[in-house]
């Protein structure tokens, strides 16, 4: 997948369109370093600032509480940043301000041949380092390097069956405990607590089976959850049996049903496949936070083969991660698939060029366009929790008090999607709102079983996205 200190494409390349401020503000970890980058966005404090040098690069001095001023740069086709300042947050608040002076496209901020010395050489470090990455590629272009080759084939064919030994153990344990569950009644689930939900979990991760923990965790929560909370665990139990079954029986799947399989397990998986190059504009871009580990999800559609892919990228011990692409931008690039059936991940290969403006939203469907769309995508992959898809013309129509919620209405009136209620903050739904006034809007989000979770908006006639999820 895409690293922070992603591959450079040799050739020189001339300075992309500067990024909206919507743009800057997504990228930030969090809400106080976005409201510290707003109040370092002006040119109070900054010197020396430029942008360009034949890299897409932004730096600047930013005046702090030392008695020298912090160095910041950010390689605005990397998406990557270095600042002198001690926080351990990417982007950190200079980072953030400096890029928002450069949106603001204040004069301050002017483009030149030669950055500084102390700039020029960490872009030329980054650029290296991307050259002796792509150097250890394949030949043919595939995502592993060519070390990988030198690996003992059949030391890791017993390393992999001795894992799948454990997680057959670990699948059969737990549908042991399912069986106990149903044969005791769901009443029980409420009386016994959360502690043997987690004693079951830990047992899966013994197993080296991380997929079927997460699932375990996320049963633990349902009980006592609210109004209808035994149908609800049914259902999931369901789900959960189906996918030990699946692992149990997978001799019996076709491949790539299997791959989807041992995803869901929680195996690890490598890209596989030729690369796809395409302009592929960046949708959305939203990090989860597990207690542990944060999960940053991209969206990325493809404009010339229509393909939809997302890149994941993971930060631990409370480390963002370091992959970031600003929604609305387009990049030219080579993705290349991970196996599975219906399965979207892609790994980020190499670029070609600097991001650019994105021209305007995907092509959009309809309220039941994008229901079916889910449905077609349940019959590949039944674990799957939500499905990408653009509306095309939908109004938003605030929750009214009288329990139905948010729902996005197709411009008909006669169809609408209920939005989820673990959707963008209230108010992300309401700048939603304030975007549309009332008029149809192209949303692009996931749709799933527990409703349509708006991610990004675009007026009509405008090519300017508009994250939602902050």
């Amino acid at each position: 997948m895409l690293r922070n200190n992603g591959e450079q494409h040799p050739a020189p390349r001339e300075q992309g369109v500067r990024w909206t401020v919507d743009q800057v503000l997504a990228l930030a970890p969090d809400a106080a370093s976005r409201k510290a980058g707003s109040r370092l966005g002006s040119p109070g404090p900054w010197s020396e600032t430029g942008c360009g040098g034949g890299s897409g690069a932004v730096w600047g001095l930013c005046g702090g509480s030392g008695s020298k001023p912090y160095r910041t740069v950010v390689d605005t086709a990397g998406v990557a940043y270095r600042c002198s300042c001690p926080s351990r947050k990417f982007p950190c608040k200079h980072a953030l301000g400096l890029l928002l002076l450069w949106a603001a496209e204040a004069h301050e901020v002017r483009e030149t041949e030669t950055p500084p010395e102390w700039a020029g050489e960490w872009l030329r470090t980054r650029q290296q380092q991307g050259a002796r990455q792509q150097q250890t590629r394949e030949p043919s272009g595939g995502p592993g390097p060519v070390a990988a080759s030198a690996v003992d084939p059949e030391g890791a064919r017993r390393r992999a069956e001795r894992r799948a030994e454990r997680v057959t153990a670990g699948a059969t344990e737990l549908e042991q405990r399912l069986a106990d569950l149903l044969r005791g009644g769901l009443s029980t689930a409420e009386q016994a607590g959360y502690d043997l939900w987690e004693e079951t979990a830990a047992r899966m991760i013994d197993a080296q089976a991380p997929g079927l923990a997460g699932r375990v965790r996320e049963l633990g929560a349902i009980p006592a959850s609210g109004p209808g909370w035994p149908v609800r665990l049914l259902e999931e139990c369901a789900l959960l049996h189906l996918l030990d079954r699946a692992w149990l029986d997978r001799e019996l799947l076709p491949e790539p049903l299997a791959a989807t399989v041992r995803s869901r397990i929680g195996l690890p998986t490598a890209p596989a496949g030729p690369a796809l190059r395409d302009h592929w504009l960046v949708l959305s871009q939203y990090d989860t936070f597990d207690g542990k580990l944060t999960t940053r999800r991209i969206w990325l559609y493809g404009r010339r083969t229509g393909r939809t892919a997302q890149l994941l990228d993971f930060g631990a011990a409370g480390r963002p991660p370091g992959t970031a692409l600003p929604t609305g931008l387009t990049l030219d690039a080579e993705l290349t698939a991970y196996p599975g059936a219906g399965q979207l991940r892609a790994a980020l290969g190499e670029r070609f060029g600097i991001p650019a403006q994105s021209g305007g939203p995907p092509p959009g469907t309809t309220v039941g366009g994008a229901l079916a769309a889910y449905g077609r995508a349940l019959s590949d992959d039944p674990w799957l929790t939500g499905r990408p898809v653009t509306l095309g013309s939908v109004i938003p129509v605030p929750d009214a008090g009288d329990g139905v919620g948010w729902q996005l209405v197709d411009t008909d009136g006669q169809s609408a999607l209920p939005v989820a209620p673990d959707a963008p903050s209230r108010s992300g739904l309401w700048r939603l709102t304030a975007l549309s006034g009332g008029e149809p809007v192209t949303v692009f989000g996931e749709c799933g079983h527990r409703g349509f979770t708006p991610l990004t908006a675009w007026q009509p006639g405008s090519s300017d996205a508009v994250p939602l999820h902050r």
